[in-house]
C-alpha cells in the first residue's frame, strides 16, 4: 500500500516541479485557497498560538497574519518540491548569504559546527549553504513512516552536497565523524518541543515557558563543536535571504544551556519581525507553564 502510494504521487510531484515559477505560485495560491477557506487546515491551532504569542495585536492585525501564514505554508511546501529538479545556479539566485565571510571563518578554525535555525522562512532551501561549504552537510530530520516517500525526501533534501540523518541516527553518525576527523556542518532545526518525558530544559518563547531542545547544545559540548545560528528572511514572495549569527567558537566556556537560550532569542526576534513565516500549525506551547 505504502509503494502503490508513492507510484502515485511521485509523478504528480515531478510534474508540479518542472512548472516555471509563476505557474508554480498560481497553484500554490489555489491549494492554498483551499486549505484555508475550504478544508480550515489546523485554524484553530494556528489562532490559538497567535492569540498566546501575540496578545499585542488586535483580532484583526492576527487574521491578517493568519491569511498571510497559509499563503507563505503552501509556498514552502510548493518549493520542496520543486528543490526535485531546480539547478544549483537558480537555487544560488533564489536563497543568497548576506555574510559568507563568517561561516568560512568558522570553516578556517577546524572545527565541525552545529547550525542552528528554525521554522521560519525557508528551511527547505537551506541546502543551498552546500554550493559555499568545504565540510561535509548534514541536515538532522524527522524519519517518514512510508519508506518511499521518506526516500523520497530524502534525495531532494540531500541535494547540493548534503546528507540527511535521521534524529535516531545523528549522535552516533556525528560522534563516528568526529572520531574520522571528518569535519562537518549540522543543520538543526530546533525550535518545536520535544517530548515532555524527554525535557530537561524550560525556557520562555513567545511569552510562555516551554520545554526546549538541547539535543545540538549537548552534541557541541560533548564533541567540542563550534555553534552558528542561520537567521533566514523572506525578502520577496520565491526569494530568501540568510545571514550567520556565531553562537560561540568555544561553548564549553559557556553556561549550560546558554546556547539553546540564545538559539530561542534569535527565533522569537524573527517572529516578532514578520510572524506570518513561522510555522504556526504546531502545537508548540501545548506543554506551556504559565
Amino acid at each position: 500500500m505504502q509503494r502503490l502510494a508513492y507510484i502515485l504521487v511521485y509523478p504528480l510531484l515531478w510534474i508540479i516541479s518542472i512548472l516555471p515559477f509563476p505557474i508554480l505560485y498560481f497553484v500554490s495560491d489555489c491549494i492554498s485557497f483551499f486549505i484555508y477557506r475550504i478544508v480550515g487546515y489546523r485554524k484553530a491551532t494556528v489562532r490559538k498560538n497567535l492569540a498566546l504569542t501575540l496578545p499585542h495585536l488586535s483580532n484583526n492585525e492576527r487574521l491578517i497574519v493568519e491569511k498571510k501564514f497559509y499563503k507563505h505554508m503552501v509556498d514552502v511546501f510548493m518549493e520542496m518540491i520543486k528543490t526535485m529538479t531546480i539547478s544549483e545556479k537558480e537555487m544560488q539566485k533564489r536563497f543568497t548569504f548576506t555574510n559568507l565571510d563568517v561561516f568560512k571563518e568558522y570553516e578556517k578554525k577546524q572545527k565541525s559546527i552545529i547550525l542552528f535555525y528554525a521554522h521560519y522562512a525557508s528551511w527547505e532551501w537551506s541546502i543551498a549553504l552546500g554550493a559555499h561549504a568545504s565540510f561535509k552537510g548534514f541536515g538532522v530530520y524527522k524519519k517518514i513512516k512510508n519508506p518511499y516517500i521518506d526516500n523520497l525526501v530524502r534525495k531532494i533534501r540531500s541535494r547540493f552536497n548534503a546528507t540527511l540523518i535521521d534524529t535516531k541516527s545523528t549522535k552516533r553518525i556525528i560522534t563516528e565523524n568526529q572520531q574520522k576527523g571528518i569535519l562537518g556542518i549540522y543543520g538543526f532545526i530546533s525550535d518545536q518541543t520535544p517530548g515532555r518525558t524527554r525535557t530537561k530544559y524550560w525556557d520562555t518563547f513567545m511569552g510562555h515557558k516551554v520545554p526546549i531542545h538541547i539535543g545540538g547544545e549537548m552534541l557541541a559540548r560533548n564533541l567540542d563543536m563550534n555553534v552558528l545560528y542561520m537567521r533566514v528572511m523572506k525578502i520577496k514572495r520565491g526569494y530568501y535571504e540568510a545571514t550567520f549569527v556565531p553562537m560561540t567558537d568555544n561553548i564549553n566556556s559557556l553556561p549550560e544551556f546558554k546556547v539553546s537560550e540564545l538559539f530561542i532569542r534569535e527565533v522569537e526576534k524573527q517572529i516578532y519581525e514578520a510572524p506570518e513565516y513561522y510555522f504556526w500549525t504546531h502545537k508548540r506551547w501545548k506543554f506551556r507553564e504559565d
